[in-house]
């Protein structure tokens, strides 16, 4: 039977945070709803090679310069819609699973943080906004990181941090990369599948996989202490 980790740390965008949102502000700007997806996606993709390049950018200022190339050909005041579009970050709720499993996950004993590719400012207003302020010890940003996720600097600065060794933390996000990151750096790893999809095979396997947060308080709740 696996151990419970002394540090829980958890990815923010789309793991906790419902990005779903973000395609009516799209729509409201006269872009394809569809396109939500589309720009996430190559705003990590955009990231991703800064990051390896040597850089280490800024969320923000990637997502923006993507958002307006995406949306140059359905509007015609792109620096209007990229801002109302951006907005939305400071607007997004939470899974229904995050705020029980979130609670259940802290009365397990071990610290709650969060270490996310985007700012801490968007975390903190999510967590206020659904009352879970008091939830984490810390809210971490690669901003404060050599490099982004998935690089191995970016779980060596929260572990150093948060004084813990890589083997008894344990990294939850939605995101094989960051799942195949997280164990490249010697954590634990839990991926969280809402969806029920088939995890990608190139990727290092997680520890642990399960459906909502309210499980993984429950199966860590069942590990030895």
């Amino acid at each position: 039977m696996q151990s419970r980790p002394d540090l829980i740390v958890f990815d923010v965008n789309e793991t906790l945070s419902d990005m779903s949102p973000m395609g009516e502000r799209f729509d409201a700007v006269g872009a394809p709803e569809h396109l939500a997806r589309t720009w996430f996606a190559a705003l990590l993709r955009d990231g991703f090679a800064l990051t390896a390049a040597g850089s280490n950018p800024s969320f923000a200022e990637v997502g923006r310069d993507v958002l307006g190339s995406m949306l140059a050909p359905h509007v015609d005041d792109v620096a209007t819609a990229v801002e109302h579009v951006m907005a939305g970050f400071g607007q997004l709720g939470v899974h229904p699973d995050v705020v029980e499993g979130v609670r259940a996950l802290g009365e397990l004993g071990a610290p709650l943080v969060t270490l996310s590719n985007g700012s801490t400012s968007v975390a903190r207003g999510l967590f206020e906004r659904h009352g879970l302020s008091d939830a984490f010890d810390r809210l971490l940003s690669v901003e404060d990181a050599p490099r982004w996720k998935p690089a191995p600097e970016a779980y060596a600065y929260a572990l150093d941090v948060c004084g813990v060794a890589p083997a008894d933390a344990l990294l939850v996000a939605v995101h094989p990369w960051d799942v195949h990151g997280a164990h490249q750096a010697g954590l634990a790893t839990a991926w969280l599948d809402r969806n029920g999809t088939a995890y990608p095979a190139h990727f290092a396997a997680a520890d642990r996989q399960v459906g909502s947060l309210v499980e993984l308080a429950s199966v860590l709740a069942g590990a030895t202490a």
